[in-house]
This record gives structure tokens, C-alpha cells and sequence, in this order.
């Protein structure tokens, strides 16, 4: 009876250590492989490893590449600058003072987070193009100021920043003011002491919130697409989609293209760790609390305006654009009573239209890839985290790849890996191809948090179980799994939100004639309806926002129904 206990439980072991092992390799190493091969062998699509880095070497020194480079570097690091003053005196004054209506201003700056960065900067074109809304209310418009490197940059600034206000602001309230009280008691001012003692404490948080930024500024694709080449400013993502989608197709330089933006975002994340041990910044007594915060006093009021002037500039703007458009008749007749109605939500939404099939298929890929995500990233973390052996490891490498993969990269090793014309049967322009790219994209979510769940939970349970007679496996599907399910749940839901939105791996692979939410609002606006597409823009915003967060809401009370029970 032992003996065969054992042997199940071997069994479920090595059987969930190989459904993460072959799920990792369609999903992560598979893409990447073949972008590596394309760079170095630009005959390999036609079965030959001849001329090996012939073009590659060619990619390299070609001078467009260079200026692609430093475009892509220059905005990374300009958003970067752009988000850090927006969010740290917001951030600072959230976390160590008293902010009237401070939960309402997290809500608001929550949002532009939520809305996908493409569609924010179609609605900042269409508010500060000429004749745009605000040449409508106020006689003048800001086309050269938002048609400029230094308007993208403010643009994606604003869309990403509050990823660095909501970490910097809870690294800030765990410091609290304490040690800075302790500075000014030896004759510091408020300023030093702040600027000497509560901020280097919280470099880690910034930092790392920073590095977060300047990845997603140079793996974006929607806003510099949308403004950046009106005004000839290409970075290596637009480069890479032009070597995919123009004629003549260039393979061979879209993976060399792609090899650079992925060492790009290596680099950064070397940079972060490189900074963060040069100095060794962190509280070696005491507990600081989260009830020391001050009153603002006579600065209420100007914190308040401030908080106030962001959120209008991050949320309240674009969303009114996108409302605007999408309720205007036509683009011409302006922001007047008798040109708004609900036409294009009508024809956007009408039976059999196509955008009702848009928003279906947006919905279906969102639910199975936070499915598929959710489950291989569950087997994947307890792999890694209660298996044995150095192999583990490398599950682990291949699970935080894509963390280093911008979208349009992960596109690219798509179409190299499961467009080979020897190939007997492939996933390639049919949906399952969008799904295999979503799951890449967004599988460390689901990772990280089943991660984290699994550390929290001892062997106890388990033991308990292999000594009833379970294996593994059984032990897995039965005592594990429901007990990181909310944690996971989670995870999901934030990988529906992203995968329903999601748009240049969307752009790269989608089968002809196969629309996703971004593809149609890409679509309109390249075909002049821009009053459909920011109807559409609309309805995404509304899911991608409202739904998770009432899931989310709806967890918590569940999760805390039932530990209120078992209490």
C-alpha cells in the first residue's frame, strides 16, 4: 500500500514538472529560439543555416538602426523623467500628510493606469489637434506641442506615472516621517531632512517603479505609432512592426531589431540592480506607523489643486475626449447639443456588426488566456517552488522571460516560430495563434502570485495528504490549488484586463479578418470613423476597468465572508 502510494505520488510529481516544462516551451522558449536563429541564419525560413550572420551584423551597422536606438532611449528616459514629476510630490504628500479626499484622488489616479495608452493618446489628438476640442472651447490648440518628441514623452508620462505614485507612495507611509523629525531635531529643515533621510529610504520602491516605466515607454508601440512618425520620429518598436507588416518583409531584421530592444530592457534592469548596491539604504531600528501624518494646514488647499490639476490631466481629459468622440455624429460638426447622439454606439453595438464581434472575440481570448495563464502559471510556481532539483531553476528563468519581452518581440517569435512553411500543422492565422501570445505576454502575473501564495503556506498540509495515500498531484488539485485560488482568481483578472485590450501582438498576428478590440479601434481611425473607434475605445475602457475592479471587490468580500466563518 506504501510502495504504491509512493509511486503515485512520483508519478503526479514528474507529471506536473512536465505540463510546466512543455507549456514553458511552446509558450516562452520556443519564440525566443527561433527569433535567435532568424537573427543569425536569414535563410532559415527557407531550411538553410547558410550565411550565418550575414545580415545580422548588416542590421547592426546600419545607421537607421542607430538613430531608432537613441530615439527608443531618449523616450524611455524622458517618460521616465515625466512620470517621476508627476508622482513624487504627489506620492510624497499622499503618504506623510493628511490629503482631503486622498481615497478619491487614488481612485482617479487609478484610471489612467486602467486606459490603454493608445487609446489615451488617440483622445489627446483629438483634444489638442488643430480644430481639436480645445480650439473649439478655448480659440487656440497645443498641435506643436502635442506633435513633438517632448509632447510624447508628457503623454506617456502621464499614462504611466501613477505605477510610480502608488509604489512610492506606500514605500513612503511605511518610512513615515519619524526619521525625518529625528533630522530636523539635529537642526535640519523640513526639505533636507526629507531630501537626505525619507527619500533615500524609499530609492528601492522608486527605482524599481522607474525601471517599470522605462520598460513599458520602449516596448510601447500605440502612442509613438500614433504621433511619433507624423513627425518622423521611428524608435525600434514601429521599426520592427515596418520590417513585419511592409513590404518587402524583413524577418531576418525584425529579430535582430527585436534581440536589441530585449537587451535594451536587460540593461535597464542591470542598471536598477547596480544602483540600488551601490549605497545600502535601509531602517536598522524602530517601527515607524502609519498614524504620524501631518496636517497640511495652510497648504491644503494648494495640495488639494494640485492633486486636482493631475487628475484632471491624466483622467479627466482624455476620458472626456473619448466620450466626445465617440457621441459626435460627425468629427466636423463639433462639441455642439445638436451634433451629439448615441449613432455610433447603435452601429457599434448592432447585431451582427462589426464591432459586437470585436468586443466577442476581445472577450473569449481575454477569458481563455486568463485561463490557460492562471492554470499553467499555478503548475508552474508549485513546480518550481515545492519541486527539487537544480531543473527548477530553469523553470523558473523561462517563467520571468517574458517580463524582458515587449509585445511587439513577442509577436515577432510568433510568426517566426509557427509560420515555417515545414511545418505539417500550425497555430498560424487562426486565433489560437493570438492566444499563445497573450499567455507569453502575461503569464509572470499569474506566476508571481502563485509565487507568493505558495511561500505563505507550509508542508504541513501536504504531508498530511501523502500520509492518507495522495500523491502530488492529487494533493495539488485538492489542497494547494484552492488555497492559492484567490491569490490566483486575482491574478486573472488582471491578465483578462490586459489580454482584452492588448494591441501590437494583436496587429502582427490576428488571422485576416479577425478583429480584437484594438485591432478595430486601430482599424477606424486609420479608415477616418474615429467616432466608432473611440465608441469602441469607450466600451474597452468601461470593461477593462469596471469589470475587474467589481471582481476584485467581489473576491474580497468572498475571501473575507470566509475567514470570518472559519474564524
Amino acid at each position: 500500500m506504501a510502495g504504491g502510494s509512493v509511486t503515485t505520488g512520483a508519478e503526479g510529481s514528474v507529471l506536473l514538472k512536465w505540463i510546466a516544462t512543455l507549456g514553458l516551451l511552446i509558450v516562452v522558449a520556443i519564440p525566443c529560439l527561433f527569433i535567435v536563429v532568424q537573427a543569425i541564419f536569414p535563410e532559415f525560413g527557407s531550411g538553410s543555416f547558410a550565411a550565418p550572420f550575414s545580415l545580422f551584423f548588416k542590421t547592426l551597422s546600419d545607421p537607421a538602426l542607430f538613430g531608432m536606438a537613441g530615439n527608443t532611449l531618449l523616450l524611455g528616459v524622458g517618460t521616465v523623467i515625466c512620470a517621476a514629476v508627476f508622482a513624487v510630490p504627489l506620492a510624497a504628500l499622499r503618504a506623510l500628510y493628511r490629503v482631503p479626499g486622498a481615497l478619491i484622488w487614488d481612485g482617479l489616479l487609478l484610471i489612467p493606469f486602467m486606459i490603454p495608452p493608445y487609446i489615451a493618446a488617440l483622445g489627446w489628438i483629438m483634444t489638442l489637434q488643430p480644430r481639436g476640442y480645445l480650439e473649439q472651447v478655448t480659440g487656440f490648440n497645443m498641435a506643436s506641442l502635442l506633435f513633438s518628441v517632448s509632447g510624447i514623452m508628457l503623454i506617456m508620462g502621464l499614462n504611466t506615472f501613477s505605477v510610480v505614485y502608488f509604489v512610492l507612495s506606500r514605500t513612503f507611509e511605511t518610512i513615515g516621517a519619524r526619521y525625518s523629525d529625528v533630522g530636523r531635531v539635529f537642526g535640519a529643515g523640513q526639505w533636507r531632512s526629507f531630501w537626505r533621510i525619507t527619500f533615500p529610504l524609499a530609492m528601492p520602491g522608486l527605482a524599481a517603479s522607474l525601471l517599470l516605466v522605462f520598460a513599458m515607454s520602449i516596448e510601447e508601440y500605440g502612442t509613438p505609432a500614433a504621433l511619433g512618425r507624423r513627425i518622423g520620429f521611428e524608435v525600434l518598436v514601429t521599426g520592427i512592426e515596418n520590417r513585419i507588416s511592409e513590404w518587402p518583409i524583413d524577418l531576418p531584421g525584425s529579430a535582430t531589431l527585436s534581440l536589441v530592444l530585449v537587451g535594451m530592457a536587460l540593461v535597464a534592469f542591470m542598471v536598477q540592480r547596480w544602483l540600488l548596491n551601490r549605497r545600502d539604504y535601509r531602517i536598522v531600528g524602530g517601527k515607524p506607523q502609519a498614524s504620524d501624518k501631518r496636517s497640511l494646514g495652510v497648504w491644503a488647499v494648494p495640495a488639494t489643486l494640485l492633486f486636482a490639476f493631475v487628475a484632471l490631466l491624466a483622467t479627466g481629459l482624455p476620458i472626456l475626449a473619448i466620450l466626445a468622440t465617440a457621441l459626435s455624429r460627425t468629427i466636423s460638426g463639433g462639441l455642439k447639443p445638436s451634433n451629439m447622439g448615441l449613432d455610433n454606439f447603435r452601429e457599434l453595438l448592432g447585431a451582427g456588426s462589426d464591432g459586437l464581434i470585436a468586443l466577442g472575440n476581445s472577450l473569449m481570448l481575454g477569458t481563455t488566456t486568463a485561463l490557460l495563464a492562471g492554470l499553467l502559471g499555478a503548475i508552474t510556481a508549485y513546480s518550481v517552488v515545492k519541486g527539487r532539483g537544480r531543473f527548477r531553476i530553469v523553470l523558473d528563468a523561462l517563467s520571468i522571460t517574458p517580463n524582458s519581452l515587449p509585445g511587439v518581440v513577442v509577436g515577432v517569435g510568433i510568426i517566426l516560430a509557427w509560420n515555417q512553411p515545414w511545418l505539417p500543422i500550425t497555430p498560424y492565422n487562426t486565433p489560437f495563434i493570438l492566444l499563445l501570445a497573450y499567455v507569453c505576454i502575461l503569464l509572470p502575473q499569474p506566476v508571481r502570485y502563485a509565487t507568493a501564495s505558495l511561500h505563505q503556506l507550509g508542508d504541513n498540509l501536504e504531508s498530511a495528504a501523502r500520509v492518507s495515500g495522495a500523491g502530488p498531484l492529487r494533493a495539488f488539485t485538492r489542497i494547494v490549488f484552492p488555497l492559492i485560488l484567490p491569490s490566483m482568481v486575482t491574478a486573472m483578472i488582471l491578465v483578462f484586463a490586459v489580454a482584452s485590450r492588448e494591441l501590437v501582438a494583436s496587429l502582427l498576428v490576428a488571422p485576416v479578418g479577425f478583429q480584437t478590440i484594438a485591432v478595430y479601434i486601430w482599424q477606424q481611425f486609420d479608415q477616418g470613423s474615429a467616432g466608432l473607434g473611440m465608441a469602441m475605445a469607450f466600451c474597452a475602457v468601461l470593461i477593462t476597468t469596471l469589470i475587474p475592479l467589481a471582481l476584485i471587490s467581489l473576491l474580497r468580500w468572498l475571501t473575507r465572508g470566509s475567514v470570518a466563518g472559519l474564524s
